[in-house]
């Protein structure tokens, strides 16, 4: 835990504190922040306050008073609820804008750890509690020098497998025999994930390897037992993400679609264009903001990708939102592109990275481009490979 930069953001923010508060390890964000231990014995409530100036205090049950020893601050002690409560006003007192994992109506549900309860009691202390999804932001998805090279090899590793693998379609479709071969969405799974593999990299399920309608499924993940063969004339999506098998590497997530052994229709081409105008308005937005140092919000991006989609007459189609924060976990915990799903008002912060994935899903075929972006002072910047066009297997 870096208490001074804590204590910096919370004066920068104009707040009196951050309160964390955890039971039974519900706010993993907190641990996280602090540094505690994941998976450490935790059958009680405690809570840990950083004050804007001065020394955090904690507050412990007496059976487990040990928990919060590896960080700073002096501390209390309860066993009834009756001095928990007594425990907590003299903990906050003098204190009254206090940060937590909390989201007002749970907007940004991904930060709304603290119950419901526990807001009700400290607002009857007459303390007014703000969301730290902007501080979480800060502390959580901000990246170091080493993660954002972590983030640059898997870059080259995927954008390689992903080339090879139109190959590889291509030629188990139409191999040098001449006799057709055969080759289903959960085969290129199976490659996709051996070549990946070889190349050092990890992740969680998938990748994804959709065909025709099968692509409308944004989620759709073929097995063994529920796959579709890819033919002649199909329309082909692949969706791929992983990171480098080291502590800290960032996730590089991307997603391209193709056309097999044909052109595309003109209802393809059009969806695809959309599609894709819709991705560079975003990364327009964020770079034109990131070069004026304006600030700009996740809900801001996701606007302009979706205005696009819905001037061109297919806004029901585009059912989830732009883009999501990149970091040790897929869906990171940082600013996402979305006033959609939530409105969210997290700001995209300098050393971020995140997805920029619109799409338009239609019963028959469905189109995604996915590319990831990364931000520092001044610029921001897509980082690796961007498709222009349908690729033809």
């Amino acid at each position: 835990m870096n208490l001074e930069a804590i204590q910096s953001a919370l004066r920068d923010a104009n707040l009196d504190g951050w309160l964390f508060y955890d039971h039974h390890h519900r706010d993993p964000i907190g641990e996280s922040i602090l540094g505690l231990d994941p998976k450490a014995h935790i059958t009680r409530r405690w809570y840990y306050f950083i004050p804007s100036t001065g020394e955090p205090r904690k507050l412990m049950h007496r059976i487990e008073q040990g928990r919060l020893d590896s960080l700073p601050g002096s501390k209390g002690l309860y066993s009834s609820w009756q001095e928990l409560r007594t425990g907590l006003k003299a903990m906050l007192s003098g204190f009254r804008r206090i940060a937590m994992q909390y989201s007002p109506n749970n907007d940004i549900m991904y930060v709304s750890m603290a119950d419901a309860g526990t807001v009700e009691f400290l607002r009857s202390l007459g303390k007014h509690i703000v969301s730290s999804a902007d501080l979480v932001s800060q502390f959580e998805a901000v990246l170091t020098e080493r993660q954002i090279k972590s983030h640059s090899v898997a870059q080259q590793v995927i954008d390689a497998i992903l080339e090879e693998a139109w190959h590889e379609i291509a030629r188990r479709l139409r191999p040098v025999t001449c006799n057709p071969g055969r080759v289903t969405e959960f085969d290129m799974v199976q490659w996709l994930s051996e070549a990946m593999k070889r190349g050092g990299l990890v992740w969680e399920n998938g990748p994804n390897v959709s065909v025709n309608a099968n692509c409308s499924d944004s989620h759709y993940e073929p097995t063994s037992e529920r796959t579709s063969e890819i033919k002649q004339g199909d329309f082909l999506l692949i969706d791929l993400w992983g990171r480098t098998d080291e502590a800290d590497s960032i996730f590089y997530d991307i997603t391209w679609t193709g056309v097999v052994g044909r052109e595309p229709s003109d209802r393809e081409q059009q969806v695809f264009e959309t599609v894709r105008n819709a991705r560079d308005a975003a990364i327009s937005a964020v770079s034109t903001a990131f070069s004026e140092n304006r600030a700009i919000c996740g809900f801001e991006a996701d606007d302009a990708a979706r205005n696009v989609i819905r001037a061109a007459g297919f806004a029901e189609y585009f059912t989830h939102r732009t883009g999501h924060n990149i970091a040790h976990e897929i869906h990171g915990p940082g600013a996402h592109l979305d006033n959609l799903e939530t409105h969210d008002e997290r700001r995209i912060l300098p050393n971020t990275c995140f997805s920029v994935e619109p799409g338009i899903y239609l019963p028959e075929f469905g189109i995604r481009s996915e590319i990831d972006m990364l931000t520092a002072p001044g610029k921001a910047w897509v980082t690796g490979n961007i498709q222009r066009e349908l690729v033809r297997i």
